[in-house]
């Protein structure tokens, strides 16, 4: 009787264990059987698709052409989703952010285009056009938009360099213009393409450093604004000069720096350093205009031109020996002023909770710069300090840009001769004092405790810009940035796993020392994203090293040595592995028949969807006799029971 139950027994565990095999074989064969991926061509189509018809499949029918419309414009125009919902409520919030940014931004625009090197009214033109498209195209609710200094310093040092601004400023001027239309044209496509991964070619340490670096070169060239002399000199006579615009200019740095202080301090006082620059603007201009100051030797900003913003399509240069010159000016333009962008306005939606969508977002950027260089606009991008002052006064949508974008306006029509007697010591002071927000020390501190390769990216940005130009500091964060990429994806991405105890996971076992590795098996993870001509062959020799340690290991510890090889498998899961190239199916082939000549076996688990396409294109399935698996589970049953 006890037999027969034994029997029994045995006959269900053996049926059971023949089913888990059969459906093993099944799901193994999901893996074997999926469709084609997507090629080149259709992946650009997908991008554009998801950018413009984001909600798409939410219609039954979708060659409705009502329906089609109504999709493309919501994906096209986010303020149509929202503006559903909005409320006075929500508008009294935007009202009162939106005159606090305005009282902010018409200084620091004025300061900024003087930065760029072009007349003060066309900081102002940023401040109007640009903003009003972002508020219709954009997701960010807190960005402010508008030029900023980083920017302005980048276009006037390298377009100075293919026209003196001071000997042709009409064609300096072109130039910027034709330089932003060309920006707007690569923030478009970034966005378009879903290209998002080329902004990262600038990293947050790159940034960090960039930021610190360019705020050093801006502080310098300020001096010269603040002590009122546009070339320092020994000369007796121009001691009163300097210590007049010195006195005057550092006054009021002292006095809005003061106010930024208090702000931070108490909430409730956001508003004292928004409205500080121009309060100092006013008062500073008062002071001028009853003592005389400028027949004394302090320079004023003079007249600025007055109305709404004039075009400038006729003004934008396609034709010519420097246009190629001008594009890669618009081309680092666009990544800078899309990384600062696009940092700022993840950096509070993450603090509100919503999501930040950054292809739309580098579509908006894009548009609103192609049209700001049709209406004398140069590159415009979000704003640290200014979108902080958005933050903090409350604001709920892109209304507050709009309500900005019409005061700026306003003033540009009625007020604009009353700017005349503002000292250009009180620009520079403007300018100087939005620079501490600019180096962060203490994220210096922390690049560098985490990661050596990318503060040596940090900081060769920083002295790059520093004592070199601003090109040259681009160019050595992204050459580190690019070699540290390279040393990883060279190093051999691998890792041997075992199975913890009580657990049906497969883990690294230096990571895990617990975990327990399988007598005659070699598991191993690919790390690499990309198997390819870069870290094939390392990736190869490290797996037959580890082969021979294995052997080696296992000859110790066995006191009788077996006839047959000790390793009798090797099975590598390329869950991590995205995709592979030639090179990379070249070294696998060539593991394949050392591994062959060596009488051991090789499966694959869990290959990825282009990997196992190209696997199958290139007869490897077949070559490995179709020991493809879903899991690192399944392939050690399926192994072992065999």
């Amino acid at each position: 009787m006890a037999a027969a139950l034994a029997t029994e027994s045995s006959s269900n565990v053996q049926e059971m264990l023949d089913i888990e095999q059969n459906k093993s074989n099944e799901r193994a064969q999901w893996v074997l059987n999926a469709p084609k991926p997507p090629g080149f061509w259709q992946e650009l189509v997908n991008s554009v698709r998801e950018t413009f018809f984001p909600h798409r499949r939410k219609f039954k029918n979708e060659h409705d052409g009502f329906n089609l419309v109504f999709t493309f414009l919501h994906g096209l125009f986010p303020i149509l989703h929202w503006c559903r919902n909005y409320k006075a409520s929500k508008f009294r919030n935007d009202l009162m952010a939106g005159l606090t940014l305005a009282s902010l931004c018409i200084p620091q625009s004025i300061g900024y285009a003087t930065l760029a090197k072009l007349d003060p009214q066309y900081g102002l033109y940023t401040s109007v056009v640009p903003p009003l498209i972002y508020a219709v195209m954009g997701t960010s609710r807190e960005i402010a938009i508008g030029p900023v200094a980083v920017v302005s310093l980048l276009l006037s040092s390298m377009i100075q360099k293919v026209q003196d601004p001071l000997a042709n400023p009409i064609a300096y001027r072109n130039f910027v213009l034709t330089a932003t239309f060309f920006a707007g044209i690569f923030q478009a496509s970034f966005g378009l393409f879903r290209l998002g991964f080329l902004i990262d070619i600038l990293s947050h340490a790159a940034v960090v450093g960039f930021m610190a670096g360019a705020a050093m070169v801006i502080g310098l060239q300020q001096l010269k604004g603040l002590l009122g002399i546009p070339h320092f000199t020994n000369k007796t006579d121009a001691i009163s000069v300097v210590k007049a615009n010195f006195i005057l200019g550092c006054s009021f740095l002292c006095f809005i720096l003061t106010t930024r202080y208090l702000g931070r301090k108490k909430r409730k006082l956001f508003w004292l350093p928004a409205i500080a620059p121009l309060v100092s603007v006013i008062l500073s201009t008062l002071f001028v205009f009853l003592t005389r100051a400028d027949k004394h030797g302090v320079k004023i900003v003079k007249h600025i031109d007055r109305g709404l913003n004039p075009s400038s399509v006729h003004q934008i240069q396609f034709h010519g020996q420097h246009v190629g010159e001008v594009a890669k000016i618009g081309f680092v333009a666009a990544i800078v002023a899309l990384a600062e962008a696009i940092a700022v306005g993840r950096s509070f939606a993450s603090i509100k909770g919503y999501r930040l969508d950054g292809n739309k977002e580098m579509v908006a950027m894009g548009f609103m710069n192609i049209v700001g260089s049709f209406t004398s606009c140069y590159v415009a991008t979000g704003s640290f300090s200014r979108s902080a002052v958005n933050f903090r006064a409350g604001c709920e949508s892109t209304v507050s840009n709009i309500v900005m974008a019409i005061t700026v306006l306003i003033s540009l029509e009625f007020f604009t001769r009353l700017l005349y007697y503002t000292p250009m010591a009180i620009l520079a002071s403007i300018i100087m004092s939005a620079l501490p927000g600019l180096i962060d020390f203490n994220e210096f501190y922390n690049i560098w405790k985490v990661d050596k390769l990318d503060f040596l990216a940090c900081i060769g940005a920083f002295f790059g810009v520093l004592f070199a130009s601003v090109e040259i500091g681009l160019l050595v964060a992204v050459t580190i940035s690019f070699a540290k990429i390279i040393l990883i994806s060279i190093q051999p991405g691998t890792e041997k796993l075992g199975k913890l105890p009580g657990t049906d996971l497969f883990c690294d076992v230096d990571q895990y020392p617990m975990a327990v590795k399988t007598p005659g098996i070699l598991i191993i993870r690919v790390k690499s994203a990309l198997l390819c001509f870069a870290n094939a062959n390392s990736v190869r020799e490290r797996i037959m090293r580890w082969i021979t340690e294995e052997e080696e290991e296992e000859e110790k510890e066995s006191s009788q040595r077996k006839a047959r090889k000790n390793t009798q498998l090797v099975l590598l899961d390329l869950s991590n592995m995205m995709n592979i190239d030639t090179s990379g199916l070249a070294s696998l082939e060539e593991l394949r028949k050392t591994l062959d000549s060596n009488g051991i076996e090789l499966a694959i688990a869990n290959p990825r969807w282009q990997v196992i396409h190209k696997l199958k294109m290139a007869n490897f399935v077949d070559k490995i006799r179709g020991r493809i698996f879903l899991t690192v589970g399944e392939a050690m049953a399926s192994c072992l029971g065999a």
